[in-house]
């Protein structure tokens, strides 16, 4: 489909985002916010990192958004035993029937799917986690040095249990960069679990219709991307992130409580979610208020609080809260 105008665009992508909600309020009950943060991750391209206790209904989201956009859905169970090739793919020596002579044939691993559902990232050795984000940055696995593109659109979203961490192993912070948006998944009220206990023990199944194809989820991406941004957004963004850091900010609480501040990635995908961000809401400008909104989710896995941070309660969204507050737009 063409747009005429930008208008049109954000229309169609902010109906897209209402019917997308519809359809996966068929199967999930409430997490709005997660889907929409899902929804802004798919149309800027990016990957997102979904943290939350056992049975929140992560891995049926994922695999129910992916229904909604007729994507193909694959889902690895990370564990300490997995190999990078049980998700790149790996050679097979195989004999050719014309010839008679072997070949290697390379066989495509999981990876190469519409959206990947990495689940419980951390419980497998660095050396699989990187093979993942590789693949995640570059968009193509290389094998026997052939390089094997990943069909667009390509997103992933990886679980992690953030109150078992035993026989884990942590993704480093340069890993958790490469994700847009770290999203808590929080327990639901009262009464959508109520909810979801009689529709999860129904004997009916509801039934997931398509709302988007690839192709016009690829159209939509590049709509996004045309948003434009005002001048005094990118500075205000600028602003926001590098008063995260303790060097130069001239605050003594985030000299005082921050090991680590946000680098430039989070400024940029500050900026590419809140395109995505405004124009799901029907608006085909960038707003502050759409910086101020992504900033905790953008934010919070890129900020390293100290000791003395640690040993007050004090965490990275308590950070982000302080340096929203201080930042004037």
């Amino acid at each position: 489909m063409a747009y005429q105008t930008d208008a049109e665009a954000a229309a169609q992508l902010s109906e897209a985002c209402a019917l997308i909600k519809q359809e996966t309020g068929k199967v999930i009950v409430g997490q709005d916010r997660v889907i929409e943060l899902m929804l802004a991750a798919l149309f800027s391209r990016g990957h997102a990192l979904l943290v939350g206790v056992p049975g929140l209904a992560k891995t049926m989201l994922v695999k129910t958004l992916a229904s909604c956009l007729s994507l193909k859905f694959n889902r690895i169970q990370f564990t300490p035993d997995l190999m990078p090739s049980d998700i790149t793919g790996t050679d097979v020596l195989e004999e050719d029937v014309a010839s008679r002579k072997r070949v290697f044939t390379f066989i495509k691993g999981p990876v190469f799917c519409n959206i990947l559902l990495a689940d419980e990232i951390n419980r497998t050795p660095p050396k699989t986690q990187a093979a993942l984000l590789q693949a995640m940055q570059e968009g193509f696995v290389t094998a026997s040095g052939a390089h094997h593109e990943i069909a667009p659109p390509f997103l992933v979203f990886a679980t992690q249990n953030p109150i078992e961490q035993e026989g884990t192993y942590p993704l480093p912070e340069a890993q958790l960069d490469r994700f847009m948006f770290f999203i808590g998944v929080d327990y639901p009220s009262e009464q959508e679990e109520r909810d979801i206990v009689i529709r999860q023990t129904s004997p009916e199944k509801p039934v997931v219709a398509p709302v988007l194809s690839p192709e016009a989820i690829i159209e939509l991406q590049s709509v996004v991307d045309k948003v434009p941004v005002p001048e005094h957004i990118i500075n205000y963004t600028v602003e926001l992130v590098r008063k995260t850091r303790p060097s130069g900010s001239g605050d003594d609480f985030i000299t005082r409580m921050v090991r680590w501040g946000a680098g430039p990635r989070a400024s940029q995908y500050l900026v590419a979610a809140a395109k995505a961000w405004a124009i799901l809401h029907g608006r085909t400008v960038v707003d502050i208020t759409d910086i101020r909104e992504l900033a905790v989710p953008v934010l919070r896995h890129r900020i390293i609080p100290n000791f003395h941070a640690e040993a007050e309660g004090v965490g990275s969204s308590a950070i982000i809260a302080h340096v929203l507050e201080r930042t004037q737009y």
